[in-house]
């Protein structure tokens, strides 16, 4: 990686005299690089390119180079990229989308087979490159002005994101800009391992489509975490995988972006919708002040509409103001004009005389209140015709007289004064550009100050224990051979979640009416029988379910009616105390493994499409916030005169199916417990759906066990 990202020698094999050319744009920007690399220009087609000499092939190319650029067609990739590797050339960058069409077949399996032969880096196929900021090389086939240095680490698979985010200038600039395109060997983990050895970087950015190394990627996250440098996603593109899993509702469930979900919140990742939140984001990070709690913030208005439009959105977005002391509010009300009230959010705009030495002080009372985490003047900051500055001036005076982060919230992006925005900046102060991206950036930004407890990643990783010894190796011996079979009882399943510490209701599986209500009698009237045929997956969906059956003659009944309808096998179970009813699933994502999902259960599952998803394994501390941040949460508690549920007990379920999870997630496709019953003396799955992985894993998932 550092021989490609800080070549000291390139060679540009393609290089062109042609304007406007991919191979001109190659060599004119290796020129503007300030590491002045050693460089060789390489075309058949020409002698010398604006006087440096331009050698025929790459075999004349005097040194193995840290870098090659391939700015040739398809067609030539293979054949340029095997004399590299055959040369000792230590890395690449493919700017072509290398297609598997004609003439080239196959080419997206040859390229990464000839890079890693050589143990070569590669950028691309269909990227821009990179611009390396603080070391100083530009090795982009693209034109591009001088990037702004800074201490923003970006890594996108999207070259438009690149040339965008590269020309915003916004309060923020870079240390390193990679367009890594298709990644078919060097992965966003490994640029951004990279990144976080720069002493510029202090917040990494990353615009992606899908997850690739996702082993190196977690390794990475959970550095930057531990070295407290904020990371910034924006993803695209929802994953089709869970939603194969149609037998499954945990599969369903976390089909969108579960996987994101997950990684986001295991490493405490700042996810992000758009990309103007993403540069408001950036822009606030890049500050380099930090909020030191969550208490909320504070904000100075010029406007009570739009004071009351910025609290509307707050409480949508879940952004929170800090409650003010008695002595903040003694010390607005002392500057105020009459009628205005001292208040967080605060309208501070009467007469508008004296303005800027009124808005000095308010912003700087709040600024000192201990509740208050950051400050915002949230003004349109539009030209003045008079060119009065008073806001510039009354922000830049608030910002220097405290420490915690200091921002200006403008709702109209094309409304902002160029000027006086771009004079913030250079002092310091962000200037965010719309109201609902900046808020979301403020939230980010508030909970960046409490991370969480570290990734348990860290610890323990999601794969199956190899000591023979280990009570989970031992588990695992027992059930990895039960889940492979298809066509598992669900009385079978229910004793596999017992034997991970889940409770679980009392059930016995029949095949006829006499053993039905044999097993009715031996578990205690009233009973539940329900279809326990291997082909069912959802049975509410086909009738499948007797509640309630206080008698031998009402099981028979409920028997000889499933039976007729879907077949002999049934289960008989103990009917369990009412309780709030959640659903906990467990589904195989292809990059990152089991995932935990956590939602509504029974009949609601998929008419709620709220849910949690989480990458095991989980603590309780975790599985308690992720339960606090479900609106289900109220529920749970006790809403509207129920008897709160045992959120312990719920805890320790999540832990223990994540323990399931860890120990026999390379056999399970997917697993779903639903429903597991909540009440306020604690909580037991009432029934569970396992669908095991295919022996081929390349086959299409199978029908539910």
């Amino acid at each position: 990686m550092t021989a490609m990202l800080e070549a000291r020698s390139i060679a540009l094999i393609g290089a062109s005299a042609r304007p406007g050319s991919l191979g001109a744009r190659m060599v004119a920007q290796v020129a503007k690089s300030p590491s002045r690399p050693r460089t060789y220009l390489v075309n058949p087609r020409y002698a010398e390119i604006d006087g440096q000499p331009c050698l025929p092939r790459l075999a004349d190319v005097p040194e193995p180079v840290d870098l090659v650029l391939l700015g040739v067609p398809d067609r030539a990739l293979e054949e340029q990229l095997g004399h590299a590797a055959s040369r000792g050339d230590r890395s690449a960058v493919i700017f072509g989308y290398a297609l598997d069409l004609p003439p080239t077949p196959g080419l997206r399996n040859r390229l990464p087979a000839i890079a890693a032969s050589a143990g070569m880096a590669m950028c691309g196929p269909a990227c821009m490159g990179f611009m390396n900021v603080a070391y100083g090389l530009r090795a982009v086939g693209y034109l591009e002005p001088d990037p702004v240095p800074g201490s923003v680490a970006l890594i996108t698979h999207s070259g438009s994101v690149f040339f965008a985010m590269l020309r915003a200038r916004r309060g923020f600039g870079f240390s390193v800009v990679v367009s890594s395109g298709q990644e078919l060997v060097t992965t966003t983990a490994a640029y951004a391992r990279y990144a976080l050895g720069l002493a510029e970087t202090r917040v990494l950015a990353l615009v992606l489509e899908a997850i690739r190394d996702a082993a190196e990627l977690r390794s990475v996250l959970a550095l930057a975490q531990a070295r407290d440098v904020p990371v910034v996603l924006l993803t695209a593109g929802a994953s089709e995988a869970g939603k194969a899993l149609v037998s499954a509702h945990s599969g369903a469930l976390a089909a969108a972006d579960g996987a994101w979900e997950a990684l986001a919140g295991a490493y405490g990742i700042h996810r992000v919708g758009d990309l103007a939140e993403l540069a408001d984001t950036l822009e606030l990070f890049s500050a380099g002040r930090k909020c030191h709690s969550k208490t909320g913030i504070a904000t100075v208005h010029d406007s009570g509409l739009e004071r009351a439009h910025v609290a509307d959105l707050a409480a949508e977005l879940g952004v929170p103001f800090a409650p003010i002391s008695q002595a903040t509010t003694d010390r607005l009300a002392a500057v105020l004009e009459p009628g205005l009230a001292p208040a967080n959010p605060l309208d501070a705009w009467g007469t508008g005389r004296g303005a800027e030495p009124l808005f000095t002080e308010c912003l700087s009372a709040l600024a000192a209140d201990p509740a208050v985490a950051a400050v915002v003047l949230a003004v349109d900051l539009v030209p003045e015709v008079d060119g009065d500055q008073s806001y510039p001036h009354a922000v830049l005076a608030a910002a220097s007289g405290t420490t915690k982060p200091v921002a200006v919230l403008a709702g109209l992006p094309a409304a902002i004064d160029p000027v006086a925005a771009a004079r913030l900046r250079a002092a310091g102060v962000p200037v965010l550009e719309g109201t609902r991206s900046g808020l979301l950036a403020v939230r980010h930004l508030l909970d960046h100050a409490a991370p969480g407890d570290p990734p348990p990643q860290a610890a323990r990783p999601a794969a199956p224990p190899a000591a023979d010894t280990d009570p989970s190796a031992a588990r695992r011996q027992r059930w990895a051979p039960v889940l492979a079979e298809r066509g598992v009882s669900g009385a079978v399943l229910l004793d596999l979640l017992r034997d991970y510490g889940i409770p679980a209701v009392r059930v016995r599986a029949a095949c006829t009416r006499t053993g039905a209500v044999a097993a009715a009698a031996e578990i205690g009237y009233p009973v539940v029988v329900k279809t326990d045929e291997p082909q069912i997956a959802h049975k509410s969906d086909v009738a499948g379910v007797r509640l309630g059956l206080g008698d031998p003659e009402a099981v028979g009944a409920a028997y000889d009616d499933l039976a007729a309808r879907l077949g002999p096998r049934v289960l008989v179970c103990q009917t369990a105390a009412p309780g709030t009813e959640l659903a906990l699933g467990i589904v195989r994502d292809p990059a990152l493994g089991p995932l935990l999902v956590i939602s509504a259960g029974g009949v609601f599952i998929e008419i709620f499409s709220e849910r949690a998803v989480v990458l095991p394994p989980v603590s309780r501390s975790s599985a308690l916030a992720v339960l606090a941040r479900l609106r289900l949460a109220a529920v749970l508690a006790g809403a509207r005169g129920q008897l709160p549920a045992d959120l312990g007990a719920i805890a320790h379920a999540i832990v223990a199916l994540s323990g399931l999870a860890c120990d026999l997630g390379d056999v399970l496709d997917a697993l779903d417990i639903n429903p597991l019953i909540c009440g306020p003396s604690g909580a037991v799955a009432a029934d569970v759906l396992a669908v095991p992985r295919p022996r081929n894993p390349a086959a299409a998932a199978p029908g539910p066990a």
